[in-house]
């Protein structure tokens, strides 16, 4: 479900970068000032059709910047989508959770220092890359206030920023197609991260049970906050609960069993994921 969410971010990132791309297909053969003094319209129609192209509704001796920061800003966000994933797996390679491990090439070193070390570094380079992008989106914006309806301000920080993010964006995405491909994933470790919770993570579930047996949730709440807040090393929420004078009654093995199981969270979760799966394939084959 999590990548669900990266993956329909990206679908989203991937429809603005085609839309702004599209604005951006534009024609201009208005003349110096865009007042069509030296030939009709006719001549920019009929080039425009030609090349497949869109005449500008109303130019000066450019067409209008806000086209070009638009597109920009997109490819911008696309960035700063790959950034949100990278971060994500870079967290769960920290070692205290270890969770997902980069891909690690015979004979590549992890730190100069420290041999037993595995850095995410296709992660920390597309977090690096994610900025560049966001600054050549920010120069675009300032690009369209131009003095006199055309100064020539924007034109040196253009032949930088348009190619660099055109470049940058497709590194990345290349970048972060490599390193999913090649992620090792330690699913008994995501596994035994949930168990250190000491079977807090169905705290909620917990306090919604007993709303549902007649306690007040202010009540609910307070014994259920209660119990975990007294849970000690090596114990679990699960037991001290059934042990507890005050609300074990409101329990039946089979509701300890329900709760803690973790099934009500694997039902929902599964429809959820059915559901926007049909979503993506729609969007999909559009």
């Amino acid at each position: 479900m999590k990548l669900m969410g990266f993956l329909a971010e990206l679908i989203r990132n991937e429809k603005r970068v085609a839309e702004a791309l599209e604005e951006l297909r534009i024609c201009k053969l208005s003349g110096a000032v865009g007042t069509y003094s030296s030939q009709e319209p006719i001549v920019e129609k009929k080039v425009s059709s030609y090349l497949g192209l869109k005449a500008e509704w109303v130019a000066t001796q450019v067409v209008p910047r806000d086209r070009h920061a638009n597109l920009l800003n997109q490819i911008a966000l696309l960035g700063a989508g790959l950034e949100r994933l990278a971060i994500e797996l870079r967290h769960l390679q920290r070692s205290e959770v270890s969770e997902v491990v980069e891909g690690f090439s015979k004979g590549q070193k992890g730190s100069s220092a420290m041999p037993h070390k595995k850095n995410p570094i296709s992660a920390e380079n597309i977090t690096g890359l994610s900025r560049l992008l966001r600054s050549y989106a920010l120069s675009a914006m300032e690009n369209i206030p131009l003095w006199h309806e055309r100064d020539i301000s924007h034109s040196s920080v253009e032949r930088v920023i348009f190619p660099d993010s055109f470049i940058v964006i497709d590194y990345a995405l290349n970048r972060m197609a490599v390193l999913i491909d090649g992620l090792e994933v330690n699913a008994k470790r995501m596994l035994d991260n949930m168990e250190q919770s000491q079977g807090q993570l169905y705290s909620s579930h917990v306090l919604l049970h007993l709303v549902k047996k007649g306690l007040s949730r202010e009540v609910a709440y307070a014994h259920v906050q209660r119990l975990c807040h007294s849970l000690g090393f090596g114990e679990h929420l699960k037991y001290k609960i059934n042990e507890d004078e005050v609300i074990s009654s409101y329990f039946t093995k089979k509701d300890l069993e329900d709760i803690f199981s973790g099934k009500k969270h694997r039902d929902t979760i599964s429809k959820v994921i059915k559901k926007q799966k049909k979503v993506l394939q729609h969007e999909d084959r559009k």
